[in-house]
């Protein structure tokens, strides 16, 4: 974003003194000690930190401009924008300058596989397009209109992931967004303890529908029994994905093998092969297939970028070692769902010695216990020959999972669980890793490879 402080003032309700109308902003901050020439400065009102007390050393370090929210009293000097509220002004401008670059916006959003989905959609339109997405965990109420504010005017798609930890929030950024395509990856347990059930999960993720454009689609979970009722009554265009019989689009996986997954859709004759692990990447895999076709990309563009596909770290990221064999770290995040996905993967996998690492699933609140223990219910007859838990609650897993695997063990601490692995893995194991992110269970990883 680079325009005229009189730009602003067209596009959001502000007040700016007339000598500074015509100076420039190039680009947005909202950490003064990130801050380059020529930013505009957005400051907030914290419960702790009030933003405002750095704008004006900002100005000095040479901010462009800055806003001030009007309540606060004794603004500095210079090209100050006053707004009533600095994140709604943030949305607003964001809103405003997202019309002026008019690209086609593609939303995300699900309890897993959110940020899988971002990378797997822009492999497949950067072919054909200019396309851009959200960096990082920028996606919630300020990190997506930031996202917005660094498009370059030339951008033909936006990729936008939004995340939400409430009611209302993925409401709040589709309206920003209006997207022409929405996805919902599925409906996990994540933000139980927040919002009640998965049934208001549901609903919460499928805000992010009520702020489709005229000619919008949603591709969503077919799978899902919860996103049904909400589909019914969506007035928009609509394509389900899934491994049932009544998806429009369904999945048919033709091989499975430590190099990846050929399947096909709608047993057409077009053939896909992922180069990254897990059944649940299939149906991310898909959803990226479905923009891309709606956008007017080719097959043989999208097998090539698949075949070309790299994903964030830390989401079934395979990482070979001479000493200890595959290790599979997929230790980003967790959910209950999502480590039923893994123990699949694993299970699938075409090896003799089959090691699994799990930790604590958090902030799932009372129902913590249960959805623990059916995690580890869910290793009857699977092919797994090592559990290895970490952290209180996954020892739930541990307690119920003994009877279905070999080897099954628990660990106070992280230290023991890297001794036990090098004692008992090879050059022909795979072990996979999966916890919340609070548990950092990729520091064995970076120990042992």
């Amino acid at each position: 974003m680079k325009f005229k402080l009189s730009k602003i003032k067209d596009w959001i309700d502000c007040e700016i003194q007339d000598e500074f109308i015509d100076t420039y902003v190039d680009g947005t901050c909202i950490d003064s000690r990130s801050l380059t020439k020529g930013q505009l400065f957005i400051p907030f009102k914290g419960e702790n930190v009030d933003g405002h007390r750095f704008v004006k050393q900002a100005l000095a370090d040479g901010a462009g401009a800055a806003f001030w929210q009007k309540d606060i009293p004794n603004p500095p000097e210079g090209p100050i924008i006053q707004v009533e509220d600095t994140l709604k002004a943030l949305q607003d401008l964001a809103k405003a300058y997202l019309k002026y670059v008019n690209p086609k916006v593609v939303a995300i959003t699900g309890s897993n596989g959110k940020t899988t989905t971002k990378d797997m959609v822009e492999s497949v339109l950067r072919q054909n397009f200019k396309v851009k997405k959200t960096q990082g965990n920028y996606n919630n109420e300020i990190g997506c209109p930031l996202t917005i504010l660094d498009l370059d005017e030339d951008t033909e798609v936006s990729i936008l992931e939004m995340g939400m930890s409430g009611f209302g929030e993925i409401r709040e950024l589709t309206k920003i967004a209006q997207p022409d395509i929405a996805i919902i990856t599925n409906i996990g347990e994540s933000h139980m303890q927040d919002l009640g059930s998965r049934e208001g999960i549901a609903k919460a993720k499928f805000e992010i529908a009520e702020g489709l454009n005229d000619n919008g689609i949603l591709i969503y979970d077919g799978d899902e029994p919860l996103l049904q009722p909400l589909v019914a009554e969506l007035v928009k265009s609509s394509i389900s994905v899934g491994l049932n019989d009544d998806n429009k689009v369904k999945i048919y996986t033709n091989q499975t093998s430590s190099s990846g997954i050929n399947f096909n859709l709608n047993n057409e004759h077009i053939v896909y092969h992922l180069n990254i692990l897990g059944a649940h990447n299939v149906k991310n895999t898909t959803y990226a297939i479905q923009v891309a076709k709606q956008l007017g990309v080719t097959d043989d563009v999208i097998q090539n970028a698949l075949a070309d596909l790299t994903i964030t770290d830390m989401r079934m990221q395979q990482i070979d070692t001479s000493q200890y064999g595959l290790f599979i770290n997929d230790a980003y995040n967790a959910s209950p769902t999502s480590m039923k996905a893994a123990i699949d993967t694993l299970h699938n996998i075409e090896q003799k010695d089959k090691t699994i690492v799990l930790a604590d699933v958090l902030e799932l609140g009372s129902i913590s216990k249960d959805m623990h223990e059916q995690v580890g219910l869910y290793f009857e007859g699977k092919d797994i020959q090592r559990l290895l838990t970490y952290g209180q609650e996954a020892e739930h897993i541990y307690n119920k999972a003994q009877g279905f695997v070999t080897d099954a063990r628990h660990f106070e601490n992280k230290e023991d669980i890297k001794t036990n692995l090098s004692k008992h893995l090879n050059s022909d194991s795979v072990t996979l890793f999966k916890g919340s992110r609070g548990m950092s269970l990729e520091t064995i990883i970076d120990e042992l490879k």
